[in-house]
């Protein structure tokens, strides 16, 4: 017997305690099979009692999941008391995982599973059994149904749904307050054991966090966390199961907990006193400097807001808070004289927006500063009547039009007249003009406010007697729309309607835009240009329209599409309106309305070739014929003829001279008679293998000596060659074949002749 079959009969012994009771263990078969026996007794009645006798009978099994044995494992027995032990009976499995995870000995009845089985996929099996006579294949026993329960064991650790969980607790929190709560599932049976049963643990986060062990909540541990010391903490929690007992199985998480911020730092200046200063000249509304309190807080809790509580200065100066860099602009109140008054003083305070009372006895969140503000004496520019201007016209008003006027004034006690310029960097496209003696802005060239919506000007007022001292304005000028853009198609529409469209069907959606922004908003209208027998427009009267059909069937072969002008108008005044065209093609349509052929050529073609066969058929055409042009290039080639036969293909104009002669005893080869006449030499020709750039007249040469050696003839010769600029060869190569006694001529080539000719000796 193997451990499992013991840890299985305990199992059972635990399970079912009362092992004489029958009742407990086992279920009687729906139809048990009643036979009379021998016996009879007497019930108080008189009347003879029959005994039913009992069928096989079973009720559940237990088996253990993940089992690891190289056999079978056993499960139970089978068992009918119809089995005579002959081998008469056979019995026979069926249900869940009959046949493959569970088998059965049809002569035994004893069950085995096959394979290792886990209680996570499949807690119990149904299963059912029959019993039949071998023989005649008759049941003994009717189909009876029993269950296999898996019991568990601790194979799954614990996990976390995350890997990673994000919290925060606010800063300052008191020790307890709870941050996040993680959980862990484990798939073992939590009614089985302490398999499932998990115990929670922190790892690492201490002493700043801990964990509920049952409820795995994270809770703060120590008092008075500050964020501006540490805002990050990690924290690792594990869960483990078996109630967190020695061998139980364990997993992890990570969670990043983050302090938030709350008030529990004042405002603070880094300085006591502050000098500023600001010239008599600046404008109201100048802002002359800035002061600024340091909060650690982050957020709402370190927004600040500045005031004036004191000084002589409160009614020629205001401080504005600045949101988002949370400082104090201070700004000119009052126009300011250097002659009346030369110093301010002023007390600025700073205090928190965000108070938290539970932070009180941290002490009073505000602080405050002193400002001295100095006025220095300059000499003022102009100064403008507003610190910037905004005009506001429409985009249809003629040429020429003032559209505003800006005004500055000297503020000098010598009033000097003022001029102004229009900074042509903030209008590069010289839309705007401006009068330099009253400040009149009008308009130079048409305006659009499809093209631009906004124009920021800049303006300059300089003294006339004192150009250097110029003030500068900002101008906004806002173009007002005005209806003078007709609407149009939204998109292009690519439009089909089916050879067997029937009327009234919806073959196009259409929409339209407009570049105009009316303040009520577009409010578009569609019709047609003229009454059409094909097709017809209906306005949805929501800026949309649907083409319709007005006749049954169409042909692509008579007509392969149809333009239809559709007018589309708007709503505003004056009212504008626009055509425009749809290109409706003809197409065949399958039952359902869907598209298959708009190419009217399609309908030319033969029944029996499809268009990939001819673009097939056409490629191989291409093919062939590129062959037969690519083999004829071949056969061209190869009939072609090298221009120069000789092994030194020099490709220049050389006349070359093969025969050498076998000196002055080789009379044969080459009759050196020629070169003893001079005679012969006299009578020079014009050569034919080259065209000299001038002709000269040829000259004649005394005739030399019939005495004269041949020798001395040539070097004659080559003098006369060296200074004829009408010699030959012009790139060519005379030849002098002829070897003089004893072998003792030198060579006779002359680099410094006229024309650069070369003259090789050849030595046999």
């Amino acid at each position: 017997m193997t451990i499992y079959q013991v840890i299985l009969l305990f199992l059972l012994w635990v399970c079912l305690p009362n092992f004489s009771s029958t009742e407990m263990l086992f279920r009687r078969t729906s139809e048990p099979q009643t036979k009379v026996v021998r016996a009879r007794t007497a019930g108080r009645d008189g009347k003879v009692l029959h005994r039913q006798k009992r069928g096989w009978m079973w009720n559940q099994f237990f088996l253990l999941e993940e089992y690891t044995g190289s056999d079978y494992q056993y499960v139970g027995k089978l068992h009918s008391d119809q089995d005579k032990g002959d081998g008469s009976l056979k019995y026979i499995l069926s249900g869940d995982g009959a046949g493959t995870l569970f088998i059965i000995d049809e002569k035994t009845g004893d069950i085995h599973a096959t394979r290792r089985i886990d209680r996570e996929e499949k807690a119990f099996y149904t299963l059912r059994a029959q019993a039949i006579n071998r023989r005649t294949l008759r049941p003994v026993e009717p189909e009876s149904e029993f269950v296999i329960k898996i019991h568990d064991i601790n194979d799954n650790e614990p996990t976390f749904p995350e890997e990673i969980y994000t919290a925060s607790v606010p800063e300052m929190s008191v020790v307890g307050t709870s941050v996040v709560q993680v959980t862990a599932t484990d798939a073992d049976d939590p009614s089985y054991g302490n398999s499932a049963r998990v115990i929670y643990s922190i790892l690492q986060g201490q002493p700043y966090f801990s964990v509920e062990p049952e409820t795995g909540i994270i809770r703060t541990a120590l008092p008075n966390m500050n964020r501006e010391n540490r805002e990050q903490y990690q924290v690792v929690i594990q869960a483990k199961d078996m109630g967190g007992q020695m061998g139980g199985l364990s997993g992890t998480t990570t969670v990043n907990i983050t302090l938030t911020d709350v008030n529990d730092n004042p405002p603070r200046f880094s300085q006591n006193t502050i000098h500023l200063r600001v010239p008599e000249s600046s404008p109201v509304g100048t802002a002359i400097g800035s002061v600024k309190a340091t909060d650690a807080d982050t957020g709402k809790n370190a927004e600040i807001e500045y005031r004036i509580i004191d000084g002589d200065g409160t009614d020629m100066f205001d401080i504005l808070t600045q949101k988002d860099t949370q400082e104090g602009i201070l700004t000119v109140r009052k126009p300011l004289d250097y002659e009346s008054r030369r110093l301010y003083t002023l007390k600025v305070e700073a205090e928190n927006t965000h108070v938290d009372p539970r932070f009180y006895y941290l002490g009073p969140f505000k602080d405050t500063t002193i400002v001295k503000i100095s006025v220095e004496d300059v000499d003022e520019p102009p100064v403008f009547s507003r610190s910037s201007y905004l005009f506001e016209v429409h985009e249809d008003i003629e040429v020429g039009t003032i559209i505003g006027t800006v005004m500055a004034r000297d503020p000098d006690s010598a009033s000097s007249p003022i001029r102004f310029t229009l900074d042509r960097h903030t209008d590069l496209d010289r839309i705007f003009n401006i009068h330099s003696g009253n400040g009149s802005i009008y308009t130079s060239k048409p305006l659009d406010r499809e093209i631009s919506q906004w124009h920021n000007l800049s303006v300059i007022a300089a003294e006339i007697n004192n150009p250097k001292e110029t003030t500068r304005v900002a101008v906004f000028v806002r173009i007002l729309d005005v209806n003078d853009n007709a609407p149009q198609f939204a998109v292009f529409y690519d439009t089909f309607v089916c050879e067997n469209a029937r009327p009234g069907q919806l073959i196009q959606t259409i929409s339209a835009v407009d570049k105009d922004d009316p303040v009520g908003g577009q409010k578009f209208f569609f019709s047609l240009a003229a009454v059409n027998p094909n097709f017809t427009v209906q306005d949805n009267e929501d800026n949309t329209a649907r083409i319709l059909t007005r006749k049954n069937g169409f042909s692509r072969h008579e007509i392969s599409s149809y333009l239809l002008p559709v007018v589309i108008s708007d709503n505003d005044y004056p009212i504008q309106s626009s055509t425009g065209t749809l290109t409706i093609r003809v197409c065949a349509c399958d039952s359902q309305g869907n598209m298959q052929s708009c190419s009217a050529e399609a309908l030319l073609l033969p029944a029996g070739l499809s268009t990939g066969a001819l673009i097939a058929i056409l490629l191989c055409i291409i093919i062939l014929l590129v062959i037969v042009v690519l083999f004829a290039a071949l056969k061209r080639q190869r009939k072609k003829e090298p221009l120069i036969l000789s092994k030194e293909d020099i490709r220049d104009n050389i006349v070359s001279y093969n025969d050498e002669g076998g000196g002055e005893e080789d009379t044969q080869a080459f009759d050196i008679g020629t070169l003893r006449n001079p005679a012969v030499i006299e009578d020079k020709k014009l050569r034919r293998d080259i065209i000299p750039e001038t002709l000269f007249i040829p000259r004649r040469t005394p005739s030399a000596p019939d005495n004269t050696d041949v020798r001395d003839f040539i070097n004659e010769r080559l003098k006369e060659h060296d200074i004829d600029p009408t010699a030959p060869p012009y790139d060519s190569l005379a030849t002098y074949a002829y070897e003089g006694n004893d072998s003792v001529a030198e060579s006779l080539s002359s680099l410094e002749s006229g024309c650069h000719m070369e003259y090789i000796q050849h030595f046999i």
